[in-house]
């Protein structure tokens, strides 16, 4: 059974840093794109930031761009999301997925809470 497991969320000060985890298994999703997505209280869900099959390719919305950091390793299975400069605005549960198809995400994981104090 495939499986997404998000980790390292928590409590933090505005200007703190965090880093996620997201470990796969079940499988391999090394030959997929990966990403990390957030939903505020009381919002939809939305993009954070991905990273391609090689990890050559990264890709950010303009509000986390120069803060949050995507990274994975394949031959752990796991993607990371670093983050910096927290702003309260930051704070939502996060998910991994994986990019079944092109604009089209699965897998995703029970997520992680993240809590940006002001």
């Amino acid at each position: 059974q495939v499986q997404l497991v998000e980790s390292g969320g928590g409590l933090v000060q505005a200007g703190g840093s965090l880093r996620l985890s997201c470990a796969a298994s079940g499988r391999t999703f090394s030959g997929y794109k990966m990403g990390w997505f957030r939903q505020p209280p009381g919002k939809e869900r939305e993009f954070v930031a991905a990273i391609s099959w090689s990890g050559s390719s990264t890709y950010y919305p303009d509000s986390v761009k120069g803060r949050f950091t995507i990274s994975r390793d394949n031959a752990k299975n796991t993607v990371h999301l670093q983050m910096n400069s927290l702003k309260p605005e930051d704070t939502a549960v996060y998910y991994c997925a994986v990019e079944q198809r092109p604009n089209t995400w699965g897998h995703w994981g029970q997520g992680t809470q993240v809590t940006v104090s002001s």
